[in-house]
């Protein structure tokens, strides 16, 4: 299978990472889209969260065909036959069963970065690399063989990795030793977020971007970058500085979904644009989803506005979307010193630049 194509990413994160918002982030640039990491004891023996889990890339494969749609459904675990077993789930999703003919979960990653408290107690993530392991090092790195080669060798989709730096204790060159043997092990390309694990600060000083170019120059299957994004000269600066293949973006991507069509859209407009698509994929985002992703979209631009406090208390007492939706289009616009919005769907042409 050809791989997707990785100019331009939007990467996986934790309860942000739904239909809908994929599908807005591939409106406006982006080439691919990670689903946020799934647990796979939970895809084995919770039913409801498989079949949710299966819902969207099921709905979100069906409204993805304005885009390429692409997909990159990731997995966290250390144990490599469980990861395959929870693979084939969804691999079985996109094999035809159920009545689907065509490929959903086109791609599946190996997360080795997840920095999080529930990553370290559960002993994965990127805390397979954390410094009490290193005198164990190269069965930890056999054992991460193990669960690419497993996922790379029994399951149909290209596999990929994505990891963050090998603990600062072991050397410099750890990473693309490590990345190497990923690669080696049957690794379809490799996302690097240059940055050390760390539960208390995610992004614990600047990416080191002279690693990715590093790996870059060492690999010969793509490389992707992932940090140091707040712009879209950013974008462009890393792809020079470090010559990746791809540059992965997460955060930054939630206040400006549009970032990768180099567009600072109206943060109203932009937000009921994804309300439409949530309308459009009932039941996939739930409420909660939804309701931190206007925040994000309308905090990125307007947070230090005098009115912003007063939407954010406003926002949690709306019941559902057309709550929402009212918020925008009555109180948020005349806080904004502008006319109320007629009810009309949000549209590519509005997403032009505001100083609001």
């Amino acid at each position: 299978m050809a791989l997707p194509d990785l100019t331009y990413i939007a990467a996986p994160m934790i309860k942000q990472s739904d239909a809908p918002f994929r599908l807005l982030t591939q409106r406006h640039g982006a080439t691919l889209a990670y689903t946020q990491m799934l647990d796979p004891h939970k895809l084995l023996e919770d039913r409801d969260y498989l079949e949710f889990h299966q819902r969207d890339l099921t709905i979100g494969r069906d409204a993805g065909n304005e885009t390429d749609g692409s997909v990159v459904v990731q997995l966290c675990g250390n144990d490599p036959e469980i990861i395959v077993q929870a693979g084939k789930k969804i691999q079985g999703l996109c094999s035809g069963i159920g009545g689907l003919t065509e490929s959903t979960a086109k791609f599946l990653d190996l997360n080795l970065g997840c920095p999080q408290e529930h990553a370290r107690e559960g002993h994965y993530g990127g805390y397979l690399l954390a410094k009490k392991d290193w005198p164990l090092v190269q069965t930890i790195g056999k054992q991460h063989v193990i669960l690419v080669s497993a996922m790379s060798h029994l399951l149909q989709p290209p596999t990929s990795v994505k990891l963050r730096l090998c603990p600062s204790s072991s050397p410099p060159s750890s990473t693309v030793e490590f990345a190497t043997l990923l690669e080696q092990a049957g690794a379809s390309w490799v996302t690097l977020h240059a940055r050390h694990v760390s539960a208390r600060r995610r992004r614990q000083g600047a990416a080191d971007l002279d690693v990715v170019r590093t790996l870059k120059a060492a690999l010969r299957v793509p490389v992707v970058s992932n940090g140091n994004v707040r712009t879209w000269e950013d974008v462009q600066r890393n792809k020079e500085e470090t010559q990746a293949d791809g540059i992965m973006v997460g955060e930054t991507l939630l206040g400006n979904p549009c970032i990768f069509a180099n567009v600072i859209p109206d943060p109203v407009q932009v937000s009921l644009e994804y309300l439409e698509i949530c309308k459009e994929l009932p039941d996939i985002a739930t409420h909660k989803t939804i309701e931190t992703h206007v925040r994000h979209f309308i905090e990125f631009q307007c947070s230090r506005r005098p009115w912003y406090n007063k939407f954010r208390t406003a926002l949690p007492a709306c019941e559902g979307i057309h709550d929402i939706e009212h918020l925008l289009r009555t109180k948020v616009t005349r806080w904004r010193g502008k006319a109320a919005l007629k009810n009309h769907d949000a549209c590519t042409d509005d997403l032009e630049y505001t100083t609001d």
